[in-house]
């Protein structure tokens, strides 16, 4: 099944965008700024979710088109930002080409990412960016626990849900590793990654996204072996301030298109 494993029209999808966009916004932002975005810059903005990056890329470029699978979190959208409900596995809604394409958190859900990268990079503009940013398979250990048996837990529903899971909807957890290759591949040049990643504790945005992914991921979860109670703990865990562990490695590469 190659189906997107979360439902972000929904009320926890609602939230899921939330948690996600008050984590990753900032180093986003701040990786596409040093691209020196021209107030003439035409922008492609992929898996646009709630519309953030979007709104932030219209305050300081002509034009940025925004596309997702589901538009019904882009309901407050920047003047300047055109929406789009497309799924890019089948191609790209508008012709290109674009000085800015970017993709957050889109790509490692697809399976068709090979190609569909070769497909962005052709709607690039000699001199455009192709800005794309995964998260990586690095283990997320647990720094403090309330009770032993929590880290035992913890783990568990790591594997389940990045092992047995998300790569079963064609989810790849080494794609962000091999996005600067395939960059390369494609003829991108000043090929370059970014690294970000934090702790997270119970309560704070980082184990919020863990509990709203792991209640959207249920019957996939008890399906693949995790238990109710053990879905119960490990959602009060993720409220726990004892908690903590690190959140995802997060990179943004980035490429340019020859002139």
């Amino acid at each position: 099944m190659n189906d997107y494993l979360f439902d972000t029209g929904s009320e926890l999808g609602h939230h899921h965008l939330d948690h996600l966009g008050r984590l990753l916004d900032t180093p986003t932002t701040w990786r596409l700024q040093r691209l020196g975005l021209e107030p003439e810059t035409r922008c492609l903005e992929l898996g646009a979710g709630s519309g953030s990056i979007a709104n932030w890329l219209a305050g300081r470029t002509r034009e940025v088109v925004a596309v997702d699978i589901d538009t019904a979190q882009l309901t407050d959208v920047a003047p300047g930002v055109q929406v789009i409900r497309h799924d890019l596995r089948d191609g790209l809604p508008v012709d290109g080409p674009f000085d800015l394409i970017h993709a957050r958190l889109l790509l490692l859900h697809l399976p068709e990412r090979e190609q569909i990268l070769d497909e962005l990079v052709e709607a690039l503009a000699p001199g455009g960016h192709l800005v794309l940013g995964d998260i990586t398979d690095r283990p997320l250990e647990a720094v403090a626990v309330p009770e032993p048996a929590d880290r035992d837990l913890w783990n568990k529903m790591l594997h389940l849900s990045h092992h047995v899971v998300s790569p079963a909807r064609g989810v790849s957890w080494t794609w962000a590793r091999e996005t600067a290759g395939r960059m390369v591949t494609a003829g991108l040049v000043d090929v370059d990654v970014m690294e970000y990643s934090q702790t997270t504790a119970g309560g704070t945005d980082g184990c919020l996204l863990h509990r709203n992914l792991n209640q959207q991921a249920e019957p996939l979860l008890l399906a693949a072996g995790a238990t109710e109670p053990e879905l119960t703990r490990y959602r009060d865990l993720m409220t726990n301030p004892a908690f903590r562990a690190w959140f995802y490695e997060f990179l943004v590469t980035s490429g340019r298109r020859p002139r």
